[in-house]
């Protein structure tokens, strides 16, 4: 039987719990938690619902009711091309485990499962940014750094 489950409403407030872990690992990121109450609903709803939406857990072994670890996905379109005619790209957002259950394979079991629904799905591509930490990671799944133009706008 495998660790790794899909994520369900109930979970919501462990997955922010558990990204938050993720975005306070990165430099210079802000460390409020005050969106956690409004993003909740949201997130409950897309997890009960929203089939381009994947979230993987993993259930704490020490902490009855807390999640080890998680990988968050999504689905998108874009129109066809070479190697992709069907336009559908996966794109990993959050992965992240809890401190005190660390270097137990939890985000490689999650990422197999995250990998395996994308495939189920027909993308024939999937996206992330790795941090430094976490490149030998998706190395060792296949991810290949590509050079990435990436801009922003804030609205």
């Amino acid at each position: 039987m495998s660790l790794v489950r899909r994520a369900a409403p109930d979970d919501a407030a462990e997955l922010l719990r558990l990204r938050q872990v993720m975005i306070d690992s990165m430099a210079g990121s802000d460390p409020g938690t005050d969106w956690h109450a409004e993003s909740l609903p949201t997130l409950r709803g897309r997890l009960a619902s929203d089939e381009d939406f994947g979230a993987f857990v993993v259930d704490h072994p020490e902490r009855p009711g807390a999640l080890a670890a998680l990988v968050v996905g999504t689905i998108e379109y874009r129109i066809g091309k070479a190697g992709n005619p069907h336009g559908k790209v996966g794109y990993v957002f959050s992965v992240a485990t809890d401190p005190d259950a660390r270097r137990r394979g939890y985000a490689r079991a999650s990422m197999d499962e995250l990998l395996a629904w994308f495939r189920e799905r027909g993308a024939r591509r999937v996206h992330l940014t790795a941090s430094t930490e976490a490149e030998p990671l998706y190395a060792s799944l296949g991810f290949v750094p590509k050079p990435d133009p990436l801009m922003e706008l804030k609205l």
